[in-house]
Order: C-alpha cells, then sequence, then structure tokens
C-alpha cells in the first residue's frame, strides 16, 4: 500500500478509496437527514391492495343486502296490495272472487309510489288484477330472482 496523502477539504486520507467511502458516507447521511416530500411507490400499491381487499369483502354483502331490500319492498307491496282490494271490496260491495282490475285497486294505495302510478313493483313486473279474498302471489320470475335471499318462509302467505 503505498502512503500517499490526498488533501480534501482540508482533510488528510490516506487511501484514494477512503476518499470515496468517506463522501459516500456523507451523501447518504445527507439523504436520511432530508425530509421526505411524498409517498413511496410501494407504500401507495400497499394501501391500494388493503383497499381492494377491503372491498372485495364488503361488495358481496352489500349486493346481498340490496336484494333483501328489493325482496322486502315486494313483500310490502303485496300486502299494500291486499289492502288496497280489501278496501276496494268493502266500499264497492264486492264479494268473494270477484276480479279487481289494477285501475280500481291502484286508487287505494299511496299516492305517487311507484305501485300507484303503474301497478307494477321496482322490477316492473305488472301485478295484475287481483280477486277479492285471494291472497296476492309474488310474481314467479321476482321469486325466482330473489330466492337466494329470500326463502319460502320469508314470502308466507304471499309466496308460490
Amino acid at each position: 500500500m503505498s502512503c500517499e496523502i490526498a488533501a480534501i477539504k482540508g482533510r488528510a486520507y490516506r487511501n484514494p478509496t477512503q476518499i470515496n467511502l468517506n463522501q459516500r458516507n456523507k451523501i447518504m447521511l445527507s439523504k436520511l437527514n432530508r425530509k421526505h416530500a411524498g409517498f413511496t411507490l410501494v407504500e401507495i400499491m400497499i394501501v391500494v391492495a388493503i383497499i381492494a381487499l377491503l372491498a372485495a369483502i364488503a361488495v358481496p354483502g352489500f349486493l346481498r343486502a340490496r336484494k333483501r331490500s328489493q325482496a322486502s319492498k315486494i313483500l310490502n307491496d303485496l300486502r299494500m296490495i291486499d289492502a288496497a282490494v280489501d278496501q276496494y271490496a268493502i266500499e264497492t260491495n264486492r264479494t268473494t272472487n270477484f276480479v279487481v282490475p289494477i285501475t280500481d285497486w291502484t286508487k287505494y294505495v299511496k299516492k305517487d309510489s311507484i305501485l300507484y302510478n303503474t301497478g307494477a313493483n321496482l322490477f316492473g313486473t305488472s301485478y295484475g288484477s287481483q280477486t277479492v279474498d285471494t291472497i296476492p302471489q309474488v310474481p314467479a320470475g321476482d321469486y325466482a330472482l330473489l330466492s337466494d335471499v329470500a326463502s319460502t318462509g320469508f314470502w308466507s302467505p304471499y309466496g308460490p
């Protein structure tokens, strides 16, 4: 080894490689002491992955709750239709097995609702004419669509 002395900024070094190491250490320390102004790509990717995981857990539950809510709305419509047909029959002196058209029983449900305006449910399926003293039934297509969240017991006594 040679004992040449190199002078940099007033310091004496015995070896040129020692100069490079000291400069590297200074650069690394200055980088560590510097304040971070943002997030690294890895940090952002971890946050995105956590959000995606939470969404994957939450979305199926949300969709199930939405379908259950739709089934409850249809069940409530059937109860209102039953009451509306009974009220119509009482006020117009209709007897058992009299067929009540949509235009007549819709007058006895809440105004400005989908049921009042169309005589149909939220899927657009018409409930059709109803018979006095006969319980209205859930439309078959809607029953099939909602059967995974609403079993036969849910629809009682309006189920198939």
